[in-house]
């Protein structure tokens, strides 16, 4: 797995971000580039906001049981997943902010690096390894960008 608190592995993210357009269309899924956009952006919105509330105890529980080694392994996602309900997309997305967002939150997430992360709490999976956090970082956007072939 790539290490997203790499300079050169954000930096080739990025790339590939910037190399999505409006027209940008999926090979699976239901999301247009847009809203994958912001689906993507829920990721770092529960580590940097406070805009999604967090799994009370036993629904915790049961997300850890299930989704977790799912989530922060090196395993690929599988297509057409499913998915915690705050990061279903459904309405319009301005891509370009969307766009902007991401690539500040990638930026935002490799200058503070693996060891601010390491056993940080995260939104429902409780403290994770700095390798979990890569994982859960790199695998969502490699899974997304290739879902849109870039």
């Amino acid at each position: 797995m790539k290490n997203i608190f790499e300079k050169s592995v954000t930096d080739e993210v990025i790339e590939r971000i910037n190399s999505l357009t409006h027209q940008s269309q999926p090979i699976w899924g239901k999301m247009n580039v847009g809203q994958m956009l912001a689906h993507c952006n829920v990721t770092y919105e529960t580590v940097y906001t406070n805009k999604h509330p967090k799994p009370n105890g036993l629904a915790k529980f049961f997300i850890k049981l299930i989704a977790k080694k799912q989530v922060v392994s090196e395993n690929p996602y599988p297509r057409n997943g499913r998915t915690a309900p705050y990061f279903l997309i459904t309405d319009e997305r301005d891509f370009d902010s969307e766009k902007k967002r991401l690539i500040n939150y990638l930026q935002k997430t490799q200058n503070l690096g693996a060891n601010h992360f390491d056993e940080k709490e995260s939104h429902a999976f409780g403290k994770l390894k700095k390798e979990e956090w890569n994982n859960l970082f790199y695998k969502h956007l490699d899974h997304h960008l290739n879902q849109f072939k870039v």
